[in-house]
């Protein structure tokens, strides 16, 4: 009895978590934040949602799933991989224009008007939810047809920010949340670009089956949708539902 009473963390729980990479270090702060609250240990794996979704169909030992998109976890609830009712959106991401050029991007569209740059990488609007929003944008600023040669494709978002970060592409459409820290843009120059210009980029996040029976999975989630979760999220630039309703 005095184990268990003088020890807290005794019945802490582990958890395998698939995370989307733009989603990655808004989810460090969130997961490092529930573990010192709970005593929970949370082993977080970042990636394309696109190849979480098939590995979690093919078995891999996840038991959340933090998706970059509203399809892939609704398809996962159809094959009865989820656990019905949990899933949820927990943050509608935002798109910026970026490059680490000095004055290369202002706040606006200019840029892309003029035209007169190598590359635009993107992510591919195929596989992921920011390039496919990085295509809406371009269709409503009537500038896809006048671009579309010069695009470059990044297999998720995190390659995209590569491509720009690193020099190879001079601009390229990022998420919001890696660029920006504690409210502010860290690095670059960046057009944030107006909701109206796509479709929100709903993310969901879902408990797995292989979650069902694990408190400390049940746990994390509602601690998501919870205060300190939504101040993690706003430093970064996302918004939550409620925000865009």
């Amino acid at each position: 009895m005095f184990l268990v009473v003088g020890c807290p963390w005794i019945l802490a729980g582990e958890i395998k978590v698939a995370v989307a990479s733009n989603f990655t270090a808004p989810m460090k702060e969130i997961a490092a934040a529930f573990e010192r609250s709970s005593g929970h240990r949370v082993t977080l794996s970042f990636g394309s949602s696109g190849k979480f979704f098939a590995q979690i169909k093919h078995g891999a030992p996840f038991q959340v799933f933090f998706s970059a998109d509203r399809a892939k976890p609704e398809a996962l609830e159809k094959a009865g991989l989820v656990v019905p009712e949990s899933r949820f959106t927990y943050a509608v991401g935002a798109l910026a224009l970026w490059s680490v050029r000095p004055g290369y991007v202002d706040d606006d569209s200019a840029r892309l008007k003029k035209g007169d740059f190598r590359k635009l990488a993107l992510a591919n609007p195929k596989l992921a939810p920011y390039g496919m929003a990085a295509v809406e944008v371009l269709q409503n600023l009537k500038l896809k047809e006048a671009t579309q040669a010069k695009w470059v494709y990044g297999e998720n978002i995190s390659q995209t920010y590569q491509f720009v970060g690193s020099g190879n592409a001079e601009l390229g459409f990022v998420a919001v949340s890696q660029i920006m820290d504690k409210g502010r843009i860290a690095k670059g120059f960046a057009w944030i670009v107006p909701g109206e210009l796509h479709d929100p980029i709903r993310q969901d996040a879902v408990l797995l089956k292989r979650g069902a029976h694990s408190d400390a999975a049940r746990a994390l989630l509602h601690f998501v949708r919870g205060e300190k979760a939504a101040q993690i999220l706003q430093s970064y630039g996302y918004k939550t539902l409620a925000d865009v309703n």
